[in-house]
């Protein structure tokens, strides 16, 4: 307890020694800028200095509770100090929304702020200073798109969220890619339970929002996104994720057998053609349709919307066959939520995802995807 009880004194005498490092040489240079502006701006104006006022400033190192700050008789002069200071509260906005984007509770960003601060704000508080992220939440989710996509991913995960009980619930993501193979998250929708009726909404917004035309959507086997997708974009190819259909298979297999069935499913989807993968599948059947009857069963049976890839340029397939790229994404939205046994509400929930999901388009504006540069000519046919 004792080393404890020390540690804390030295760490405020060192906090303390710091705020008047800082206050002495703010002071130092808010007096030259007064001597600078009577002597090089100003000459004319003489014996106008009029001692000093004391007010506080909040600063990253902490509050200087006794700043004294230079004045004259007619408030001529003005100094530049504060100027970083004077949009305090958006400063301190920008470092809680940062905070918590990287996936601090609420809480947690209140005690931060009153170690660095000196004086605590409450977890209500700092939620009402995020609320401002949900005005740009709901601009960014009527933004108008491009009217034609190469590429739709469609994808959902789940978040603990806090209704009247703690519950898991949806977290429905389309990434869109350009013909020249620009990616941008196009749009999130945050509640309930997956389902083809919730997926079926959300391509209507996507459509209203200006999509109005889709070559291939990619998404896994959830029961009716296919004819969701085929309902409101009736011409674009669908590609069930061959990753997830490979994990199904394996899942169903015993475990001795699992490795073998892996190698055996390969040469389907590397196929260069359709005829070949077709070919593939029935050795793939010959040699398992026997013990296992079902896995075969299902390959059969969804062959036709696991290779739609193979439709499309050489160049792109490794990119269109799996939802991967897409989970990756989820997996880091995930990420930064791990630390949150919970989130408070709904809009707790889309302030979260959509500092993360400004973050990615952000960062993919400049990036073009692997191939599509490629496969473009294509691809506008």
């Amino acid at each position: 307890m004792s080393t404890s009880i020390g540690q804390n004194n030295l760490e405020n005498q060192l906090d303390q020694m710091v705020r008047e490092f800082v206050k002495e040489k703010l002071e130092t240079i808010m007096k030259e800028e007064r001597e600078s502006f009577f002597k090089n701006e100003h000459p004319e104006l003489k014996n106008q200095k009029n001692g000093t006022y004391t007010r506080q400033l909040d600063t990253k190192y902490g509050r200087i509770e006794d700043l004294q700050v230079p004045r004259d008789r007619d408030n001529a002069f003005h100094t530049e100090v504060f100027s970083p200071y004077q949009r305090r509260e958006q400063w301190l906005g920008e470092t809680i929304i940062t905070m918590y984007q990287k996936g601090m509770s609420t809480r947690e960003i209140g005690h931060f702020l009153e170690r660095i601060l000196g004086h605590s704000y409450s977890a209500s508080t700092i939620s009402h200073i995020t609320d401002i992220v949900m005005e740009d939440v709901e601009a960014w989710q009527n933004r108008p798109l491009q009217k034609r996509y190469s590429v739709l991913y469609l994808d959902g995960t789940y978040l603990k969220l806090r209704r009247d009980d703690v519950a898991n619930e949806v977290v429905y993501l389309v990434i869109g890619v350009t013909e020249e193979g620009y990616r941008e998250i196009l749009g999130f929708y945050v509640g309930g339970k997956e389902s083809s009726h919730g997926w079926q909404d959300i391509l209507l917004e996507l459509q209203k929002r200006g999509v109005e035309e889709v070559l291939l959507g990619v998404f896994d086997g959830l029961p009716g996104l296919e004819e969701a997708m085929k309902t409101v974009y009736p011409k674009a190819d669908v590609q069930r994720c061959v990753v997830h259909k490979v994990r199904n298979a394996l899942n169903h297999a015993r475990k001795k057998d699992q490795s073998a069935i892996a190698e055996d499913l390969k040469p389907i989807y590397q196929a260069n053609s359709l005829d070949e993968a077709e070919e593939r599948l029935k050795d793939f059947s010959a040699q398992w349709k026997k013990k296992y009857p079902k896995i075969v069963k299902g390959w059969e049976e969804d062959f036709s919307v696991l290779t739609t890839f193979l439709k499309y340029p050489p160049s792109i397939r490794s990119m269109i066959y799996t939802t991967n790229m897409i989970e990756r994404t989820m997996k880091e939205i995930k990420k930064r939520t791990k630390t949150m046994n919970s989130l408070p509400t709904e809009q707790a929930a889309e302030k979260v995802v959509y500092l993360q999901v400004k973050e990615y388009n952000e960062r993919w504006s400049g990036r073009k995807l692997r191939g599509f540069g490629t496969a473009a000519p294509a691809l506008k046919k």
